[in-house]
């Protein structure tokens, strides 16, 4: 059987590597992610001028998809491997078309599941191969027989080039047709030693997710966690990171990666179904919609495990996030629709109100439609079917202020309005709250004021009569050179 023959992606990077160390299943699973979000934010960074009408690249990873963001999935081309039993290509089994042309677009969707052989040592590994035009990387999070973990990663051309050989023999004996294009795509981007200025990039990637738990590891020291400082005393891992003094943050880590891993491999097979040409309008329609509900609640667990992140942080300063000059006209015109449609979805109006010129606001791109769709979809949750809303934004000195207010009840001024009735919130440890009357979970708003601080903003909530609650945020316009607001990291 090949699966006993061909090596795993551990076995090709401790070969090429003078050492890999081992580490509790904790610590290796924090390098795994923290390596994770620096390449992602390397890929945004080295395809910020690219069109996403075209594939910029390949990515192989196992056993889930690995990136959401919207620039990344629709530039990249994806490659999910996974131990599962059943093979989910079987709702879509490829067919070799007549032409080249249709082979790209039947057999090459931008994300595509292959099965591996419930043998296979490579099903035991978490692994990442990345190849673009810039850069290659492989990264590896394996597990051995002890319950040790390792993680390695390597930017070499030739560590790179057998991690693809070791995947591709994979592929070739499972599926030769889908193996000829994506060997062609590998050679388009055929791994090349990286630029240093790359490497540097990267580097600086790392340093700034580790910082908040090197910052959180030093307070708990200062403290005199006797805990914390023996682990510290007896820790051989080179990128170790502390736990979260506080179970509710690590519960919820723990609890939004279970649900976000399993729906990404639900909408990747949802769309490689829309792929399909001969499906019923019905259908077509019904799979749209699960694809919107799991990116909706993907979304949902990315901000969770954001706010999850910052409350290890120690204080507000290490938990800004680096921030920039960005247009909020652009963001606005993206997220007004989605922010319509969750009202329409609960029978309820709504109203934006713009000035005729929006101006430049410091924020973190990436984040701040995030965390505003995050808020108005907790936003609409709360209220009763047929209020309508209203959004705001007009400017405020030297900052812009966004305001979302309900209006209830029927607009006959002979009638006295009805008192806005708040809606019941329970807590739910540090940082969910739960609504008995929708079911719905949430973060709380202490931990959504502190994602809107770790973007350059502020949120202030109110309860007034007659409205109800009202939400008010700030967020810093951008200004002259001589008067420029300091952006924190």
């Amino acid at each position: 059987m090949y699966q006993w023959i061909l090596p795993s992606m551990s076995e090709i990077l401790a070969e090429n590597q003078s050492s890999v160390a081992e580490c509790s299943p904790d610590k290796a699973q924090r390098q795994w992610r923290v390596s994770l979000a620096a390449t992602e934010h390397l890929l945004l960074n080295t395809l910020a001028g690219a069109s996403v009408d075209t594939t910029q690249g390949l990515v192989l990873a196992a056993p889930a998809p690995l990136f959401s963001q919207p620039k990344l999935t629709q530039s990249l081309q994806t490659v999910t491997f996974t131990a599962k039993p059943f093979n989910p290509l079987a709702l879509m089994p490829f067919q070799m078309p007549d032409t080249i042309a249709s082979v790209n677009e039947e057999i090459a969707p931008h994300e595509s599941v292959l099965s591996l052989l419930p043998a296979d040592p490579l099903g035991a590994e978490q692994f990442c191969l990345v190849f673009t035009e810039k850069f290659s990387l492989v990264l590896v999070l394996a597990t051995h027989k002890n319950g040790k973990k390792a993680f390695s990663f390597s930017f070499e051309p030739e560590v790179v080039q057998q991690a693809w050989r070791s995947v591709a023999a994979r592929v070739m004996l499972a599926n030769p047709e889908f193996f000829a294009y994506l060997d062609t795509l590998v050679q388009q981007y055929s791994p090349v030693a990286p630029d240093c200025r790359i490497m540097i990039q990267f580097s600086q990637l790392l340093l700034q997710e580790l910082t908040e738990a090197e910052e959180t590891k030093d307070s708990l020291l200062a403290t005199g966690d006797k805990g914390e400082k023996e682990d510290k005393e007896n820790n051989s891992c080179p990128m170790s990171n502390v736990q979260s003094p506080n179970p509710d943050v690590e519960l919820l880590q723990a609890f939004a990666h279970e649900v976000r891993t399993p729906l990404t491999t639900i909408r990747t097979m949802t769309r490689l179904l829309l792929k399909r040409r001969d499906l019923d309008a019905t259908v077509i329609n019904r799979l749209k919609i699960i694809d919107h509900e799991c990116t909706e609640q993907i979304d949902r667990m990315e901000l969770l495990f954001k706010a999850a992140e910052l409350e290890t942080t120690v204080s507000t300063k290490s938990s800004k996030t680096q921030l920039t000059p960005m247009s909020l006209d652009q963001v606005l015109q993206q997220s007004i629709p989605r922010w319509e449609q969750a009202a329409h979805r609960r029978s309820l109006t709504l109203n934006v109100v713009l000035p005729q010129q929006l101006p430049t606001v410091v924020s973190n791109p990436m984040m701040l439609d995030q965390v505003l769709t995050g808020l108005i979809e907790n936003f609409t949750r709360s209220l009763p079917a047929g209020s309508h809303i209203q959004v705001q934004v007009i400017p405020a000195g030297d900052q812009l202020k966004l305001q979302l207010s309900p209006q209830f009840g029927c607009k006959d001024s002979s009638k006295a309005a009805i008192p806005a009735t708040p809606p019941i919130r329970k807590a739910l440890g540090q940082l969910l709250m739960f609504q008995p009357e929708t079911g719905t979970i949430s973060l709380n708003i202490a931990a959504t004021k502190h994602l809107f601080q770790a973007i350059g903003g502020k949120l202030i909530v109110r309860q007034r009569p007659h409205y109800g609650e009202v939400l008010t945020i700030f967020l810093p316009l951008e200004v002259s050179n001589k008067h420029k607001l300091g952006a924190k990291i």
